[in-house]
């Protein structure tokens, strides 16, 4: 099921984002696992344009943020306001209410603001004024942020970045589809026109799907072998967490899934690494963004991968 959904979900949002097809498997095995994207490139490159085209091919509800400096944590979670003609307080929902998040260019908000979103992310909850209201199922965050840019930017904190189960990069389209997208086409609006090809019943489901999938002892071993060599590493300051590991194995499930098993192997792991561990890394000596895929590879060189 969770097959068939994928390339249901891929091939209408390619009518949109074009030549980005592994990279939307990812955005959708992220989804299954029940985690949540970080969409990080340069402006142009389809960021927000994959995030509306996923959200119009799942039959769910969908809300966008736009991140600014002057952007309060109640115009994300909600506020309870008076209401002079009832002579009551009435609470206004948040556009976390929703099943589909856009936060676009998240690194715009003040720490405060973007920390409103960490209980929403983890616990699929928020609290408003000390009362805690859950959170539709499913709920599903994608942020966007332009790395190149650092001028009236707050740069997310280790604990916002591990909320994300994914980091990647769309970057820029091969020659063929460049062409294809300057000459029309892909034409302007291409998004609007998409139809749902599920229901959010359906990605609950898949994601119920991914949760029953297997990974033995050997893969968890391989795991935790992998997160052992981050905190070993010279040029590492700080591994992975035990809840990055966790995600690790969580997105090698979804992955498995989309292949059509019930059980994950080491090659998932190996596949899912570069999207689900530099981003949770402190590096020694550089940005924690510096060289990570690098450090990353030698680990996986390095790191005996199991045989059954």
């Amino acid at each position: 099921m969770v097959k068939e959904l994928a390339e249901k979900l891929v091939e209408n949002i390619s009518k949109a984002v074009r030549g980005k097809d592994e990279k939307i498997r990812f955005v959708c095995a992220a989804m299954f696992a029940g985690g949540h994207v970080l969409l990080e490139d340069v402006p142009g490159t389809g960021k927000t344009l994959l995030s509306r085209a996923l959200a119009k091919s799942v039959g769910g509800e969908f809300k966008r943020i736009q991140f600014t400096p002057d952007l309060l944590p109640s115009d994300i979670t909600g506020i309870n306001f008076y209401n002079a003609k009832e002579q009551e307080f009435v609470l206004r929902r948040g556009a976390v209410f929703t099943n589909i998040l856009l936060a676009d260019e998240i690194n715009r908000a003040t720490p405060r603001t973007q920390s409103a979103l960490l209980e929403c992310m983890e616990e699929h909850q928020t609290t408003i004024d000390g009362e805690t209201f859950g959170l539709d199922a499913p709920f599903f965050v994608i942020a966007t942020q332009n790395p190149a840019e650092i001028q009236g930017t707050y740069p997310l904190p280790e604990a916002q970045l591990d909320r994300f189960m994914i980091r990647l990069a769309l970057g820029y389209p091969d020659r063929e589809e460049e062409i294809a997208v300057i000459g029309g086409a892909a034409s302007f609006g291409a998004e609007e026109r998409l139809a749902a090809v599920c229901s959010k019943e359906d990605i609950l489901n898949a994601q119920k799907e991914v949760n029953e999938c297997k990974a033995n002892d050997v893969v968890c071993g391989y795991i935790a072998d992998l997160a052992a060599a981050t905190r070993k590493h010279v040029s590492i300051k700080l591994g992975l967490s035990t809840r990055g590991a966790a995600a690790l194995k969580r997105m090698s499930c979804a992955l498995a899934a989309i292949d059509g098993r019930t059980y994950a192997t080491p090659e998932d792991v190996k596949k899912a690494a570069p999207y689900v561990v530099p981003h949770r890394l402190i590096y020694k000596g550089y940005s924690r963004d510096g060289a990570g895929e690098d450090v990353l590879k030698q680990i996986l060189d390095s790191t005996p991968v199991p045989t059954e």
